[in-house]
């Protein structure tokens, strides 16, 4: 006698579950930096197995300070079972900015520095008092500024050493007076004008040849406080 029967099946085991998807999150803290400055990069993975920020193996999460010298992004890469996910921060960086120098302060021309800048002596041709073109122009621009400032102004007039003391006087006085007059016209008021007659008591030169006398047959100007 033989006896037969069929083993029962025994049921497959259930399939493993599938691996866990990996994240990963990067920021940046500030975002925007000056150079020389720092900014802090915070990350987070997870189901990570194998975490590096920028090739260089890290934490799953954690924080490090940077401080790049131009404009970065920083890459994170995360691996795990399921796959790899990358994620980025870009820190944006700025020249550092430079400093405005102060502008030095404007030297300060006292009204006696102006005077001496602005009204010039002039000069006449040999027992003349006629205003020469030259001298013309000169009274023209110092009439400007005079009457800008409101400035009184002795006029001195001045001979060279030929001829007597009262001639040289009275031919001094005639100088004095046409650069008055010249004044006057530009529109200077005749207050404001004192004249004197030195002759030639206070030559610029001593020596006798023509340079020398043309230096002082002149008409000076002083500003008078």
């Amino acid at each position: 006698m033989v006896a037969s029967g069929c083993k029962k099946k025994q049921p497959a085991p259930p399939p493993p579950p599938p691996p866990k998807a990996v994240s990963a999150t990067l920021s940046a803290n500030p975002t925007s930096i000056e150079a020389g400055q720092s900014s802090t990069l915070t990350w987070s993975t997870e189901n990570a197995t194998d975490v590096a920020l920028d090739g260089n193996k890290v934490d799953p999460s954690g924080s490090q300070t940077v401080s790049p010298t131009q404009t970065t992004t920083y890459h994170l890469t995360a691996k795990g079972a399921a796959g790899t996910q990358e994620a980025t921060a870009q820190v944006s960086v700025t020249p550092k900015a430079t400093p405005t120098p102060t502008p030095a302060p404007t030297p300060t021309v006292t009204d006696d520095q102006l005077f001496a800048q602005m009204v010039k002596d002039i000069y006449f041709d040999y027992d003349k008092a006629d205003l020469r073109p030259d001298a013309q122009q000169a009274l023209a621009q110092a009439a400007q500024i005079i009457k800008q400032k409101g400035w009184k102004v002795q006029i001195e007039g001045n001979c060279d050493d030929r001829g007597s003391t009262e001639y040289n006087l009275a031919l001094g006085e005639r100088r004095a007076d046409s650069a008055k007059q010249a004044l006057i016209r530009d529109g200077i008021s005749a207050d404001a004008l004192k004249t004197i007659s030195y002759g030639k008591e206070k030559p610029q030169c001593t020596e006798q040849n023509e340079d020398c006398w043309q230096k002082n047959r002149r008409d000076h100007f002083s500003l008078l406080h």
